[in-house]
């Protein structure tokens, strides 16, 4: 009874001085502290946002086109809906999409990535041709041609595509840092003490990997902002769903905001957006690099 509780002291002492060093770590660079507050306000916005607004948004026909103003801060599209509005109500779209394309890219690309580098020999060779064969199909051209048989009208069905198409660096990484730890002693110790590949790979490998795949998967969110915006503003989607990409090709192919001052911020809207979102990843990632890697921690 004694040793559970001095063990349960111990792990409560362990994580009380882990989110003390992430505190110090984030009050060094007060940036750190905007990212982190900027992720959350995406967080809320697309979790609660569209709970703010009628669906659809309503339309304004005598305020169509409207540059920034008090009562609409970014002005209006070219349908006299607010700007703001449908920034908020398209971050829903957008930021599910990404979180599902992060999840299968950092799930599908560690579990092979770990399994290759651990086992090595014929499965590792299997495993990684299948990855090479996979790193060269081109993403975009592939994704425009599933556009005209798939309307990607879910935000899952985006993710899972987008997904399924951006494990393969993700693969590739995790082998090497497997290849690397795996000759490390407490691997060696724990293959001499018998113990299964599933119990080393969870217990051992996966652990030590772990802030590894926390960045990978705030940059694979990035990622699938970019793919899924850059696919809505080439017009190869169908705009069955409001968000940041359909956004901008309406303000550049039907309101010329580039050359129509008054259509101004409705391009603005959501390039504010995408920058204040990348924005926020860069900083906590940067924080996450600094707590997960003693070397870079200052005294």
């Amino acid at each position: 009874m004694s040793v559970l509780l001095e063990s349960s002291s111990t792990s409560a002492a362990m994580r009380r001085n882990f989110w003390a060093g992430v505190w110090r770590v984030m009050k060094r660079k007060p940036s750190r502290l905007v990212g982190a507050v900027l992720m959350a306000g995406f967080a809320f916005m697309g979790v609660f946002g569209p709970m703010f607004y009628p669906d659809p948004l309503p339309r304004d026909p005598s305020q169509l086109t409207r540059p920034p103003s008090w009562e609409h801060w970014l002005g209006t599209d070219d349908q006299g809906r607010d700007v703001i509005a449908l920034v908020i109500t398209g971050s829903r779209y957008v930021l599910l999409a990404a979180l599902v394309t992060a999840v299968i890219t950092v799930v599908v690309g560690t579990g092979i990535g770990l399994f290759s580098g651990f086992k090595r020999g014929r499965w590792d060779s299997v495993l990684m041709r299948l990855t090479d064969m996979k790193l060269t199909i081109p993403g975009l051209p592939l994704l425009l041609v599933l556009s005209t048989v798939w309307q990607f009208s879910s935000a899952v069905q985006m993710g899972l595509v987008l997904g399924l198409l951006s494990w393969g660096s993700v693969a590739r990484a995790v082998r090497s840092q497997t290849l690397s730890l795996r000759e490390r002693g407490f691997i060696e110790a724990a293959r001499g003490l018998g113990l299964s590949t599933t119990h080393i790979v969870g217990k051992e490998l996966l652990p030590s990997m772990a802030p590894y795949i926390a960045m990978n998967t705030l940059i694979a969110i990035t990622a699938g902002v970019y793919a899924q915006v850059g696919l809505f503003f080439l017009g190869v989607l169908p705009y069955e769903s409001n968000n940041w990409g359909q956004m901008l090709n309406t303000a550049v192919f039907r309101s010329a905001a580039l050359t129509v001052p008054s259509a101004l911020g409705f391009l603005l809207g959501p390039l504010l957006a995408i920058l204040l979102l990348t924005l926020a990843i860069v900083l906590v990632v940067d924080a996450m690099d600094e707590i997960f890697n003693p070397r870079l921690r200052e005294e």
